[in-house]
C-alpha cells in the first residue's frame, strides 16, 4: 500500500499533471469571465441596436417546452470570444518559442563536420581534423 501512495504522489505531483491542473482552474474562471461579459455587455448591446430581446425563448406548441434560442446565441458569442483570445494567445507562444529558437541559433559557435562527425568553429570551411571541405551552413547533429 505504501509503495502504491508513493508512486500516486509521484505521479500527482508531476509539473504535467499540475500544469495541466492549473490550466483546468484558469480555464474554468475564464469561461465564467467570458459568460458575464457576454451575458451583461454583449447581450444588452444586442438589444439595445438590434431592439430584440437576447434573452429569449419561444414555446412550442401548447406542450410548456420552449426553445431556448437566447441561451444559444449566448452560448455561440461564448465560443467565438473564447475560440478568439486563445488564437492570440496561441499566437503570441508560437511568437515567442521562435524569437528563443533564433537567440539559440545565433548563440551557436560550433558545427559538426559531415564527414568526420567532430565538433568544429561554426565559422571553418576545412575541417581541422580530417582536412574536408565543410559546408558554410552548420550542419545539425544526429
Amino acid at each position: 500500500m505504501k509503495k502504491f501512495l508513493k508512486e500516486f504522489k509521484e505521479f500527482a505531483l508531476k509539473g504535467n499533471v499540475m500544469d495541466m491542473a492549473i490550466g483546468v482552474i484558469i480555464g474554468g474562471a475564464f469561461a465564467a469571465i467570458i459568460t458575464a461579459f457576454t451575458e451583461d455587455f454583449i447581450n444588452p448591446l444586442i438589444a439595445a441596436i438590434g431592439g430584440a430581446e437576447v434573452g429569449g425563448r419561444t414555446q412550442i406548441g401548447s406542450t410548456g417546452a420552449y426553445i431556448e434560442w437566447g441561451a444559444f446565441i449566448t452560448s455561440v458569442i461564448n465560443f467565438l470570444i473564447v475560440a478568439f483570445v486563445l488564437f492570440l494567445m496561441l499566437k503570441a507562444m508560437n511568437k515567442l518559442m521562435t524569437i528563443g529558437k533564433k537567440k539559440e541559433e545565433e548563440e551557436k559557435t560550433t558545427k559538426v563536420c559531415p564527414y568526420c562527425r567532430t565538433e568544429i568553429d561554426i565559422k571553418a570551411i576545412k575541417c581541422a581534423h580530417c582536412t574536408s571541405d565543410v559546408p558554410l551552413e552548420p550542419v545539425e547533429e544526429d
